[in-house]
């Protein structure tokens, strides 16, 4: 079963909020684009629209949005999401994934572009605390 970490950026309060998501809301992001709107109820967000901005692998190597597919390759790279040179004119080859979203992404970055009634704060709260009490019931 697929499992990823949403980093939800909020950028009206300048916070960022990690959410585990797994199970069949996971399975809907597969196949997804870096740039994609999706909605927000697949994180447990209802009512909000969230942009993907990117994500690593479970190896940590990082999603480049010009890199189209799902697999990793090394680029030659002068700047940019994987690489920052230190100096001008500096290339390296670096390995990175490409734009589309798969099983081997751990961690997905998403920005929201459109805001619900209630606020990010409270609805992540609430979700904490219906999974403390699950793991409780199960001891």
């Amino acid at each position: 079963m697929v499992e990823f970490k949403v980093v939800v950026n909020d950028t009206k309060n300048g916070k960022s909020h990690q959410v585990p998501v797994s199970g069949h809301h996971a399975n809907s992001l597969i196949g997804k684009k870096i740039g994609d709107e999706v909605d927000g109820i697949f994180i447990s967000l209802p009512g909000y629209k969230l942009q993907i901005t990117g994500g690593t692998d479970k190896d940590g190597f990082p999603m480049r949005k010009d890199f189209p597919g799902m697999g990793r390759r090394r680029l030659l790279l002068t700047k940019g999401i994987g690489f920052n040179p230190k100096e001008t004119g500096l290339r390296r080859k670096k390995s990175v994934r490409g734009n589309t979203i798969n099983q081997n992404v751990v961690q997905i970055n998403m920005r929201v572009t459109k805001y619900s009634s209630k606020p990010i704060d409270n609805l992540i709260t609430s979700e904490k605390k219906e999974e403390g009490e699950k793991k409780e019931e199960k001891k």
